[in-house]
């Protein structure tokens, strides 16, 4: 924290009560389960998760419970809790391309090979309020039955394929040579990455990084405050096995699946670095989250505007400014410390706008007045 609070031990403690009987609410309502939370909250969970860098439903609903829904707290409380586990080992990189997919999309193509999922969405959803919703628990339930239906389909094609395949999309970037990727919860982000080789260390930001905020970086972009506006190239969702390979092991095995939501887009390139071609940005998040992996797909393109020589036009395209900016707690733990007391500090300010404004008024006594002048 920026300043020691000492005293009021009571109070504190009168708060910390009244926040609990207020995250309680009246006792003749049933209490929420985290279980409840787990599922029928799940974008909120998975929101939580993805910028807490933890997969972990269950701790995700019981910080969003303890946060009384604020995700922002919910976040800092998984983050803090992150950061008393052991670390036994790294996994390999997830193969997105074995997914189990419950939802795929293109917006680039309408015949899109292995066919488009729409999956569970909101995109088709008419914006009014189900008030069949609000029955209470026990009451009964006239709507239509609610099949439980999974989707599993495996090693579908990437939609990004036909474009590689006829040369129209800019070339893979050759990682032979590249350097151990940084682990971003272990190593502070060192400026001003805008090289190609600090992508990955961009990517790990972005993942973390607000997704309002994400948001309205991409969204500056596409308004003309830099030079992205793609497509959609491909967005999928869906579970993916988490591959480890234990030190006692000399063999990898599977240690779980994850819910995961990737985005490719695709758009035109407008620099001097290459021939007329697409160019990609990519965004993968934790869990059921595609506003934000478009976001930061489109924000991912956006931060390569110097290694593609293109002009920098708008903030999206400044690393050091979305970077530094994008990450909720730090944010939040700014923003909020100042309502903390600061008594101090702020009778420093009264003194000393009292002894200007004193000394301005002594000069302006001792200036002789127009008349005297003349």
């Amino acid at each position: 924290m920026y300043v020691a609070v000492k005293g009021g031990e009571k109070a504190i403690d009168a708060a910390h009560a009244q926040l609990r009987r207020e995250r309680r609410g009246p006792l003749d309502v049933p209490e929420l389960s985290l279980a409840q939370i787990s599922f029928q909250l799940k974008l909120a969970v998975d929101r939580v998760m993805a910028e807490a860098s933890l997969y972990c439903p269950p701790l995700a609903a019981l910080a969003v419970k303890q946060a009384c829904g604020d995700l922002q707290e919910a976040v800092f409380l998984l983050r803090a809790y992150r950061t008393t586990l052991p670390r036994f080992g790294s996994s390999q990189p997830v193969d997105t391309s074995s997914m189990r997919v419950s939802r795929r999309i293109s917006a680039t193509w309408k015949d899109l090979p292995g066919g488009q999922i729409l999956g569970p969405t909101f995109d088709y959803t008419h914006r009014l309020l189900d008030r069949s919703l609000s029955r209470t628990e026990g009451a009964p339930d006239t709507s239509a039955p609610l099949t439980e239906e999974k989707l599993n389909v495996k090693n579908l094609p990437r939609a990004m394929s036909a474009l590689n395949a006829e040369g129209l999309l800019e070339p893979a970037a050759d990682t032979s040579s590249c350097r151990e990727v940084a682990d971003l919860t272990r190593r502070p982000l060192e400026l001003p990455a805008d090289g190609p080789e600090d992508r990955p260390v961009r990517l790990q930001t972005l993942a973390r990084a607000d997704e309002g905020f994400l948001l309205g970086m991409a969204y500056s972009t596409q308004r003309g405050f830099g030079a992205v506006h793609p497509f959609t190239g491909e967005l999928r969702r869906g579970f993916v096995e988490l591959v480890i390979t234990p030190e006692e092991l000399d063999f990898p095995i599977v240690a779980g699946e994850l819910e995961m939501t990737e985005c490719d887009t695709v758009s035109r390139y407008t620099g001097s670095a290459m021939p007329p071609c697409l160019t990609r940005g990519y965004g993968l998040v934790f869990g059921n989250n595609e506003r934000k992996a478009i976001s930061m797909s489109i924000v991912d393109r956006a931060l390569r505007a110097k290694e593609l020589k293109e002009p920098v036009t708008g903030p999206a395209q400044n690393p050091e400014f979305v970077l530094l900016h994008g990450d909720n707690v730090d944010a939040s733990g700014f923003v909020q410390h100042i309502k903390l007391p600061h008594y101090v500090d702020f009778q420093a300010e009264l003194s000393l706008i009292r002894s200007l404004r004193e000394a301005g008024k002594k000069a302006a006594d001792a200036s002789p007045s127009r008349g005297e002048r003349s």
